[in-house]
């Protein structure tokens, strides 16, 4: 049996049926039931800020994903400490045998709030009792990903880029489809003790080219405007007039871009295997195509916008996106 606890956010939802697929019998943990269960997977109850109710959630289990995240809300880091301390302690005491991780990249410089408590979290459970995998990703291109929408919102949305010197920090995004595979590999990987992996995408790309790219990639091409004064904490004061995003987690999300998020090795892939990492363009083609085939309302809203998108672009074309994505 496997736990998936915050199997009902972003990244969960596609894990799920991957590990489904592998023939794993699936538990879900979250406070509130998914919209819709897989065959083969049941659901429990869980709040990791309430310790009572993990033991149920762990009895029986393997292996459990640690897939939680409080950004946005009042004193998430100490809200997030707290609990990966209590979900250490009732790992320990269920016989869990692996904790799987989703973390974020360690900076090249000090780590924003939103950052260092991502890294916190891994420390905290990789020095439990129980043998813990942490895999650090900076963004994750998906539809229905935080950083995704921002991105997205931005490229569309504004008439003209605001391009602060921030702008210029390097990452290396990776597809969600690429990120499930490696969360997956991760319940079999050999592990002597604790330890945790960079799982980089294949292109390195500065927040700037993120943008002119996912613009490129809408049909969209529009005049970037310099603003070396701009600080990252002043720019996510305007995001709530652009961006669908929660206000809290966007502040958060750009408060980690002073520095650069790239990776120390890749050794994970070696270890993991499988058909090359997909591309950022690739992934974010990807996502666009999910937001625009999404049921309902929303469907019709993505349509509608990327319809006056195209309307409205050709009178703000400018020359193309610079360059190509980097490959390491």
């Amino acid at each position: 049996m496997i736990v998936v606890i915050g199997g009902s956010g972003f990244v969960g939802r596609a894990l799920v049926p991957a590990l489904l697929a592998e023939g794993e019998r699936v538990r879900v943990g979250s406070r509130r039931p998914p919209p819709r269960l897989e065959r083969g997977v049941t659901w429990i109850s869980c709040d990791v800020r309430l310790p009572a109710t993990l033991p149920a959630a762990l009895e029986g289990a393997s292996c459990a994903y640690y897939l939680v995240h409080s950004i946005g809300q009042r004193d998430y880091p100490g809200a997030e400490r707290r609990a990966a301390l209590a979900f250490a302690k009732s790992a320990a005491a269920s016989g869990l045998e692996r904790i799987v991780y989703l973390g974020g990249v360690a900076p090249r410089g000090a780590p924003s709030e939103h950052l260092g408590s991502r890294l916190e979290v891994g420390e905290i459970l990789r020095a439990g009792e129980v043998p813990t995998i942490e895999l650090r990703a900076s963004m994750i291109v998906g539809a229905g990903s935080a950083s995704w929408r921002i991105v997205r919102d931005l490229s569309r949305r504004l008439p003209f880029m605001v391009l602060p010197r921030w702008l210029e920090s390097k990452s290396r995004p990776l597809a969600l489809d690429d990120a499930v595979r490696a969360l997956v590999a991760a319940r079999r990987v050999p592990l002597a003790k604790s330890t945790w992996f960079d799982i980089p995408g294949p292109d390195t790309l500065t927040a700037r080219e993120i943008l002119e790219h996912v613009a490129a990639l809408d049909r969209r091409r529009v005049p970037s405007v310099g603003v070396p004064l701009l600080t990252p904490r002043l720019s996510s004061l305007w995001l709530a007039l652009v961006t669908s995003a929660d206000y809290g987690v966007s502040k958060e999300l750009v408060l980690g871009l002073t520095s650069d998020l790239l990776p120390r090795d890749e050794r994970f892939w070696e270890l993991a295997g499988g058909p090359p990492r997909i591309s950022f363009d690739d992934a974010a083609r990807a996502a666009l195509a999910a937001e625009r085939d999404a049921p309902g309302l929303g469907q019709r809203v993505a349509r509608l916008e990327e319809s006056l998108v195209r309307r409205l672009s050709p009178r703000l074309t400018i020359t193309p996106a610079r360059g190509s994505p980097r490959r390491a």
